[in-house]
């Protein structure tokens, strides 16, 4: 599985290279993880309502096609795109979801943070508020999209949505929880566990 950091991108660019990438691979074409932080955005995904954006302002609102609500990309976020081929890693979508928040929850607990998933909202949680956001696309077996983990970023914008359509849901990120307070620390580590639990 390759990965690349792409650094600091605007949203629109990246999301139209995953499509491309997903519609140009073959049965051969190696898994890859796309790292990245974006410029301020809104995302809105399939299934976005209106009313979950309630104040955007001044920040840029683009329709995605992942699934899920709205969310908000930035600055000291670490996004990471999972472009996988699920038939041939013999994951179900349920299973994909599980690995990637498997796959955070045990990033945080080598912090000492104490993280959890919860079923009927997908992501990573600690004491009720959310840390880490996911939206998958599975095109002709193949994913695409992936997750978004508060580092150390404004958290204001949050306060402009409903976040994943959820009202009065808290937001935290490391740096408030006593983890690390820059997105280069938890790369390597993060991609780490990724590919021990989607290469199995």
């Amino acid at each position: 599985m390759r990965t690349q950091d792409l650094g600091r991108t605007r949203y629109m660019p990246v999301f139209q290279a995953m499509q491309a990438f997903t519609a140009g691979r073959s049965a051969d074409t190696p898994d890859e993880l796309w790292l990245t932080e974006h410029e301020p955005v809104f995302t809105q995904g399939q299934a976005g309502r209106a009313e979950h954006l309630l104040a955007p302002g001044d920040i840029e609102v683009v329709q995605s096609d992942r699934g899920g609500q709205v969310t908000y990309h930035g600055p000291g976020q670490l996004v990471v795109y999972l472009m996988i081929d699920v038939r041939r890693a013999k994951l179900s979508p349920r299973g994909l979801v599980s690995a990637i928040e498997d796959s955070i929850i045990d990033l945080l607990s080598g912090y000492g943070i104490e993280a959890a998933n919860r079923r009927d909202a997908p992501g990573v949680y600690v004491g009720g508020a959310k840390v880490a956001s996911l939206g998958l696309r599975i095109r002709r077996g193949c994913s695409y999209h992936g997750l978004a983990l508060n580092v150390r970023m404004d958290l204001e914008p949050f306060a402009r949505i409903n976040p994943c359509g959820l009202i009065d849901l808290k937001v935290t990120q490391l740096s408030d929880l006593g983890g690390p307070d820059t997105t280069e620390a938890v790369k390597t580590p993060l991609v780490e566990r990724l590919s021990e639990r989607l290469l199995r």
